[in-house]
């Protein structure tokens, strides 16, 4: 009831915030939306993550799951925190202070997991010198908006609730992000957040505009099949003691025939 209140009563949005915080993510967003159909239609065999796993694999062995299990626990966190309300989850018991302590530790660890990750496959890609020529101009691109995106989320997050006196970002960052998806948008409550939360924001709306023409489409072609997929049997294929006997074996009989 006081955040409600408090965003009721604030003033209204400027034009710059109009601008950042509705026109920019929907225009982000309609990129996202047709950018994943053009790139469907037109580039179907490019639909993948390019391995570089032949040119370098022992940094890409820890650098990939670590990337990948932070980041999977980094959307999760993000799916509860900013499309949850909070009186979701106040109904099914989760106190204000036990959910701020889970996301705050939870997300820590989490985001330490994806910097890390991320900072090894970035590391690869700059000094394995035949990862940097087969880099395209499509991952120059990602790769510092992605970082970018991840640091300042990490950054935020210790900065305002591990030393800070702490942000309650639900009733703000949150009521602007499900505002935009059910067409009500509230730029207001974003305006007066903290400079990090709202750099945090706008990249990770860059980064959505960017998703589709990058690497990052293979998300939605994950192998999920696989792992209902009966096993592959493979067979050792025959020895090179063996070979030459079956070809003599061969040759004495087309030689027979060849007498009769």
């Amino acid at each position: 009831m006081n955040a409600a209140h408090s965003l009721s009563a604030a003033a209204p949005a400027s034009g710059a915030d109009l601008l950042l915080w509705v026109a920019i993510p929907y225009i982000c967003l309609a990129v996202f939306v047709v950018g994943h159909i053009w790139r469907y239609r037109q580039d179907q065999f490019g639909w993948t993550s390019r391995t570089s796993q032949l040119l370098e694999h022992r940094w890409l062995r820890f650098g990939s799951p670590l990337f990948h299990i932070g980041a999977f626990m980094v959307i999760a966190g993000h799916v509860v925190g900013l499309a949850i309300p909070d009186s979701w989850t106040a109904a099914v018991g989760v106190t204000e202070h036990a959910y701020h302590t889970t996301a705050v530790w939870a997300g820590s660890v989490a985001g330490i997991a994806m910097v890390a990750g991320l900072g090894m496959l970035c590391a690869r890609r700059l000094l394995n010198r035949s990862i940097r020529l087969g880099t395209d101009r499509s991952d120059k691109l990602l790769f510092p908006l992605l970082s970018a995106t991840v640091l300042l989320g990490i950054i935020a997050t210790f900065a305002h609730n591990v030393f800070g006196a702490g942000y309650d970002y639900r009733s703000t960052v949150s009521v602007w992000f499900r505002g935009l998806f059910v067409l009500q948008p509230q730029p207001e409550a974003i305006a007066g957040a903290p400079l990090l939360f709202q750099l945090h924001a706008l990249t990770a709306c860059l980064l959505f505009a960017a998703w589709p023409f990058t690497r990052l489409v293979h998300v939605w072609s994950a192998p999920i099949g696989y792992l209902a997929r009966p096993y592959l049997v493979y067979r050792r294929r025959p020895t090179t003691a063996a070979a030459p006997a079956g070809t003599r074996r061969t040759r004495s009989a087309s030689g027979s025939r060849r007498a009769a």
